[in-house]
Order: C-alpha cells, then sequence, then structure tokens
C-alpha cells in the first residue's frame, strides 16, 4: 500500500481581487525528494460547482500526494449559476464570491506565482474536465505574457477536458461508445450555454485564455492528456492533441480503456487508481524522480 500525505492544510493566497482558498497536501517523508514535483490542481463541474472537499478535488490530492507528488488544490471562483438577468446566489458555497471568465484565469496566476517562489521542483499545472479547461487557458495565457514576469509552468495534466467553445462534431466511432445521460449532456449546444454561461459574452468565447482549442499553441508546456474511452469530450481533446502535437509540445496522451467522464472523482473504482498512477508516473518524470514503491 501507498503511505498517506502527510498533511492537507487549508490556507488563504491573494488573488486578483478576493482571497483564494488554497488546500496543500505534502508527500509522505518516504516519497517526497528535495525536486519533487509540485501540482496546482483545478477541479471540475461544468464552471458552476465542486469545491475542495469534492473527491475530483480531495480525494485525488490525497492519493497523489501519497505517491510522491505535492499538491497545491484551488478553490477557484466560480461563474454564476444562471446567465445574467436571472437571480444567483453571489458567493459559492465555500463563500467564494462568483464571478466570470477572465477573474478564474487571474486568479489561478496569481496562486501559481505564489507557489513557483516555493518549490524546488517542477511547477505543473493541471485539472480536471473545466478545470482543465481552465488550466489550459491559464497555461497559454503565461506563455505570452512571459516576458511580464508570468510564473514559469513546467508541465500541464489535462484531464477528460474539452478545449473549444464549441464542442467540436463527435466522430460516430465516439458515439457508439457512449452510454448513459452524457451522450445527450455532452453535446454541442449544452455545451455552448455552459461555455457562454462562464464567459458571459459571445466575443470572449474566442479568446485563447478561456478555450484554448483551435489557437496556436507554440510555447504551451509539456503535457499528459489523460481521457476516457467513453466520453463524448473526447471530440475536442483529440483535436486539442493534434493542435499541441503540430506546435512541437511535448505530450503523452493516454486514453484509459472502458473508462467514463470523470473517473478521479470516484475513488472506490478501479480507473481512479490507474489514472493517479499514470499522473504521478508522469509528474514525477519531469523532476526525474522515480515514483515510490507501491
Amino acid at each position: 500500500m501507498h503511505p498517506t500525505a502527510r498533511r492537507a492544510a487549508d490556507d488563504v493566497l491573494t488573488g486578483s481581487r478576493e482571497p483564494v482558498p488554497v488546500r496543500c497536501y505534502d508527500p509522505p517523508v518516504a516519497a517526497a525528494g528535495a525536486l519533487a514535483p509540485t501540482l496546482v490542481w483545478l477541479h471540475g463541474g461544468a464552471f458552476l460547482a465542486g469545491g475542495l472537499g469534492g473527491p475530483e478535488s480531495d480525494a485525488f490530492a490525497r492519493a497523489l500526494a501519497a505517491r510522491g507528488v505535492r499538491v497545491v488544490a484551488v478553490d477557484y471562483p466560480l461563474a454564476p449559476l444562471l446567465s445574467a438577468g436571472w437571480p444567483s446566489p453571489r458567493r459559492s458555497v465555500s463563500g467564494v464570491p462568483r464571478e466570470r471568465f477572465p477573474g478564474q484565469v487571474h486568479d489561478v496566476s496569481a496562486v501559481l506565482a505564489r507557489v513557483r517562489a516555493t518549490c524546488a521542483g517542477p511547477l505543473l499545472l493541471g485539472g480536471a474536465s473545466a478545470g482543465a479547461c481552465l488550466a489550459a487557458g491559464t497555461a497559454l495565457a503565461a506563455t505570452t505574457a512571459a516576458a511580464d514576469g508570468a510564473p514559469r509552468i513546467d508541465g500541464a495534466v489535462l484531464a477528460y477536458g474539452f478545449f473549444h467553445a464549441r464542442l467540436p462534431p463527435r466522430p460516430r466511432a465516439l458515439r457508439a461508445k457512449l452510454r448513459g445521460r452524457r451522450r445527450f449532456t455532452h453535446t454541442r449546444w449544452p455545451v455552448l450555454a455552459v461555455n457562454l454561461n462562464y464567459t458571459g459574452s459571445r466575443a470572449l468565447l474566442d479568446d485563447p485564455a478561456a478555450f484554448p482549442g483551435g489557437h496556436r499553441l507554440t510555447g504551451f508546456p509539456p503535457t499528459l492528456l489523460l481521457d476516457a474511452e467513453r466520453d463524448g469530450m473526447r471530440a475536442s481533446s483529440g483535436p486539442f492533441a493534434a493542435d499541441l502535437a503540430a506546435a512541437g509540445v511535448p505530450l503523452e496522451h493516454r486514453v484509459l480503456p472502458g473508462a467514463v467522464h470523470g473517473f478521479l472523482g470516484r475513488p472506490r473504482e478501479r480507473d481512479f487508481g490507474v489514472g493517479v498512477e499514470v499522473v504521478a508516473r508522469w509528474s514525477r518524470s519531469l523532476a526525474g524522480c522515480a515514483s515510490p514503491p507501491a
């Protein structure tokens, strides 16, 4: 068995406008190293839901820290629950004020700058689903702002993400693999509605920091794309992988056979463990660290 993470400590870092809650997970002493990687992690939830206590954040971070990767999970601002003009709680359950893009990118960038100042090993940025989109958009923004002192990102971990404002057509072979409600919710118009709610503006849908798919990716950090075979979001991650490869970005693209969307949020299932192992191995490889023994 893997040892458990040494601790999970809550903290608050300075964001672009409001404090940003984070939760830090340290590896056990036996698995930690001077150059162990640090992953800044963003949960999913359609930009509307999720938080530090959800399994896609907490359970995943604990499992990854046990395998030698320090994790800083970010409680980034969520978008309003409904479109402008409709009543919506002003704050998420955790108390963070809700806001629309680009506040999320600014806050994650601020967290990255603080974490970069304290970590000796590689600094990675990653997320799942909508969190993967936010991570990719923030990473792309950092490549264009490097001359202005933006923190260097050494790698990106993107799990079952969507990267286009408008979901590309799902190939017939992919449609045949889909089961359950996500055959209908992970389609062009529902995804567009979620994304428009995130930006609040059709013009901002074309901003590469919001949805980097289809944009120039030169300078993007080395990337692990981790997908589920039975996931309609692969209609976006597949073309995004091709864009990364065309830009010369070092890329590992893994598709877990039989897996469905959201597997990093289901710690009792086999695909959760497989996914954590893939992320741990790839992350530690950037630091030249061998994975700790099981």
